[in-house]
């Protein structure tokens, strides 16, 4: 089944544009058009696109994304070299999630603030919790 990229926007949830800007850097192969000029996708080319939009969801760059491509396609890079750009990415990954952690912390914190503030003085009461927040930070009792 061939689509048109309006179809092919609406089945990925994508802007049109982006469909039209990966295939001006090659990210996706040029599809082939109607008599009228109109693109057609086939399930190649969603599929593709699928992919493209999960790695970007999972913090791939379009570089990141291009190279994994041209390696599906079969251009080859020396083992060692691709070891060490998924060994970059895993680190860069890790280092996202001990901060998401942290600022996960932080929000905890400020939860338990929140809850009490509330079981005292009910749900109308002024929050308090983010002008303590900016003292304690003063202080260097919060980061």
């Amino acid at each position: 089944m061939m689509l048109q990229i309006g179809e092919l926007s609406r089945k990925l949830g994508v802007n049109p544009q982006t469909i039209y800007f990966y295939e001006r850097i090659g990210l996706i192969p040029k599809p082939i058009r109607t008599e009228s000029g109109y693109r057609l996708f086939d399930e190649q080319d969603v599929e593709r696109l699928f992919f493209i939009h999960q790695a970007k969801a999972l913090g791939l760059n379009l570089d990141e994304i291009k190279e994994i491509l041209s390696l599906q396609e079969g251009q080859t890079l020396p083992c060692g070299e691709v070891y060490q750009r998924l060994l970059v990415k895993v680190e860069q990954i890790q280092q996202q999630i001990s901060q998401l952690q942290a600022f996960k912390g932080k929000l905890v914190k400020l939860l338990h603030c929140c809850e009490e503030n509330l079981s005292r003085y009910g749900l109308k009461t002024s929050c308090i919790v983010f002008g303590e927040t900016q003292h304690e930070t003063k202080n260097g009792s919060v980061g």
